[in-house]
């Protein structure tokens, strides 16, 4: 069974970090890709980016470039998202999602997931 923890969300000021993880089991870990989604409230849920463990390929959606990096440590089977100079609008419920078949643009098809973690929340104070 694919199981997915994340961790490391907290409240944070505007200009801050946070990294998350997502801790994965259930599955070969280098068959996969990995995509973060955030849902605020109010709002449907998005991607913001994904890593194939194949190949290392990565994508990001255009609000979080330059200021997020995805990346992975396939020994511990655990993918982060490294978040930088951090704002308002990035407050949310963070998710991270796996499948085996898709590409890293998949991020932008919530339903072409097909397992997903509880969600760990973001609070940005402004």
């Amino acid at each position: 069974e694919v199981q997915l923890v994340e961790s490391g969300g907290g409240l944070v000021q505007a200009g801050g970090s946070l990294r998350l993880s997502c801790a994965a089991s259930g599955f070969t870990f280098d068959d996969y890709v990995i995509g973060w989604f955030r849902q605020a409230p109010g709002k449907e849920r998005e991607g913001v980016s994904s890593i194939s463990l194949t190949d290392g390929t990565r994508y990001y959606v255009d609000s979080v470039k330059g200021r997020f990096t995805i990346s992975s440590d396939n020994a511990k089977n655990t993918v982060y998202l490294q978040m930088n100079s951090l704002k308002p609008e990035d407050a949310a419920v963070y998710y991270c999602a796996a499948d085996p078949y898709n590409t890293v643009v998949a991020v932008k098809d919530e339903s072409a997931w097909d397992s997903w973690g509880q969600g760990t929340q973001v609070t940005v104070s402004s």
